[in-house]
């Protein structure tokens, strides 16, 4: 690691110092988690630390600092309910919130997980209000999640207590039409990012879902704004190695390093602002 990425690093924890943060979401929230305990690991490499994982929850100690950087694994943010008639995705539900009070700083992601179908798909059922759906246009059950957890934050976040982020969306690689390779199927064999700074699949709709959202909410949250900048590295992700190796493609997650480690000097960056 250069000079300069280790003063950023020990600094960062000499902010920190006492304090949690907790990253909630899903595998891009698990990617990100893993950047910056790697980063700042590497920064102070004889310091002692401690990971202990309990079910969703993962916690890294840095003991001299008294620093836990956390992940909470919760693909949607609304709760999953097992009910008789099966798994209902509860659009206006979130009682996994109370697992996330009294952390300093919070930093939230869902998305991948929206598009599932088949056997990836983890619900049968889909509620909104008092009303049962079997399925429905999953962008717009993204929005009424992000809502409900838009209102809990408006509702029972103290920013004077808690800094509150939102982890921008991270997109795939699987269709090359998005970045004008129409016969590319894949991230598979890409070892160039997209030339220049704007993506030709243009906008990715659910960071417009997620802009839409926050601007309505009155407490403040801090977008880490990573969307467009991961679409340009179609070269970044572990694709025929992910997943343990050979088994499928994976254009969805990031290699380490790499691009998650560009979302947390982001996120320092924004913490100096603040």
């Amino acid at each position: 690691m250069e000079a300069h990425y280790v003063r950023r690093a020990q600094d960062f924890l000499r902010r920190y110092q006492g304090k949690s943060i907790m990253f909630v979401g899903d595998s891009l929230s698990l990617n990100q988690w893993q950047s910056l305990t790697c980063m700042l690991h590497k920064s102070v490499p004889k310091s002692n630390y401690t990971l202990v994982r309990t079910e969703g929850l993962s916690t890294f100690t840095f003991l001299e600092y008294n620093v836990k950087v956390m992940l909470f694994r919760n693909a949607f943010l609304v709760d999953i309910v097992g009910e008789k008639i099966g798994r209902v995705l509860k659009l206006d539900s979130i009682e996994s919130s109370k697992s996330w009070e009294g952390i300093d700083t919070l930093i939230f992601n869902t998305w991948h997980w929206w598009l599932h179908t088949g056997r990836k798909q983890p619900w049968d059922l889909i509620q909104d209000g008092g009303v049962m759906y079997k399925d429905m246009d999953r962008l717009v059950a993204f929005e009424k999640a992000l809502t409900t957890w838009a209102e809990w934050v408006d509702s029972e976040v103290d920013p004077t207590k808690t800094d509150v982020f939102f982890q921008g969306i991270s997109p795939d690689h699987m269709d090359g039409r998005g970045w004008n390779e129409p016969e590319t199927t894949n991230c598979n064999g890409q070892t160039q990012p997209v030339l220049g700074s704007n993506y030709p699949g243009g906008r990715h709709p659910a960071a417009i879902v997620v802009e839409r959202v926050l601007s309505k909410m009155s407490k403040p949250v801090y977008l880490l704004n990573v969307t467009t900048l991961s679409q340009l590295r179609k070269d970044g992700h572990p694709s025929v190695y992910g997943h343990g190796g050979h088994r499928d493609m994976d254009c969805s997650h990031w290699c380490l390093p790499g691009v998650p480690d560009t979302w947390n000097l982001l996120f320092y960056a924004d913490l100096i602002q603040k």
